[in-house]
């Protein structure tokens, strides 16, 4: 039981950091597609004394990705009912032309009032319409969200690494007579060590298992059955093969740093 209890206090911590990564893994997957629509569904509008091609506002900002003109007629048609086809030849003569202009990625706040300016400069554009305050509340509302979920991993990360090291350390108190004995025959610290990497590098493996085994669990059996439209959507986001080589290489990397964190702490094995 003490041996299971000590590999378990190592495997849990290390457990918690890989869930950490795997959580932020699949929020960052599922949530691109909302990314995504908030791109494409935000548009500019510009409003222009003359037509306009695209080529010429990609010129004055390379972050505008299309564009794509608003029929005049149909703005006269909606504002000048009951006119005659006259007054509205007039009306369309002195109406400027209309833009919906699209961008290439997920800009800020600072990048969309920048691109406004830009185009601005531009003697033939009358006025750009940014509606930045719809699109600033859902951009920093995700940002928030993003940045809340990278300081929780953040901090679960290090209390667990503490954790990690501490049962480290722990091994090392407990394996000390081997080392010991090696180090009286001059074996180099590293090699003295062996017994830590062997014992570490195995639970980073049964970490990395188990873990990968509560998103198989999540994606082939929970979510098809939760009855949520989101997961069951995004079923194929939830876990991938490659996570499985992300978490074990974090695992390994988390187990090398905290043995040579215990390793490099002390000098030699204490009596």
């Amino acid at each position: 039981m003490k041996f299971i209890k000590n590999h378990l206090m190592f495997i849990l911590p290390l457990m918690a950091i890989l869930l950490g990564i795997e959580f932020y893994l699949v929020f960052d997957r599922t949530t691109d597609s909302y990314e995504k629509g908030l791109k494409e569904g935000y548009t500019m509008l510009v409003v222009t004394q003359k037509p306009v091609e695209l080529s010429r506002l990609k010129a004055l900002n390379e972050h505008i990705a299309g564009s794509e003109a608003i029929k005049r007629e149909n703005i006269v048609s909606e504002v000048a009912q009951g006119v005659s086809k006259e007054s509205k030849k007039e009306i369309l003569a002195l109406l400027p032309y209309f833009y919906n202009v699209g961008l290439d990625s997920y800009l800020g706040t600072k990048e969309i009032e920048k691109i406004k300016n830009d185009l601005e400069k531009d003697p033939n554009i009358k006025r750009v319409e940014t509606f930045g305050s719809s699109y600033s509340s859902a951009y920093r509302l995700f940002s928030f969200i993003k940045f809340l979920l990278k300081v929780f991993i953040g901090f679960m990360g290090v209390v667990s690494l503490f954790l990690i090291i501490k049962q480290m350390e722990i091994w090392k108190y407990a394996h000390k007579e081997r080392m010991q004995v090696m180090e009286i025959f001059g074996a180099p610290l590293m090699l003295r060590s062996g017994v830590l990497f062997k014992i570490a590098i195995f639970d980073a493996f049964i970490a990395t298992l188990f873990t990968s085994a509560i998103f198989f669990y999540v994606k082939f059996v929970w979510a098809a059955q939760s009855g949520i439209d989101l997961m069951m959507q995004k079923q194929d986001e939830l876990f991938r093969l490659t996570d499985m080589a992300i978490l074990l290489a974090a695992a390994l990397l988390l187990v090398i740093i905290a043995v040579y964190s215990v390793v490099f702490s002390s000098r030699g094995v204490q009596e």
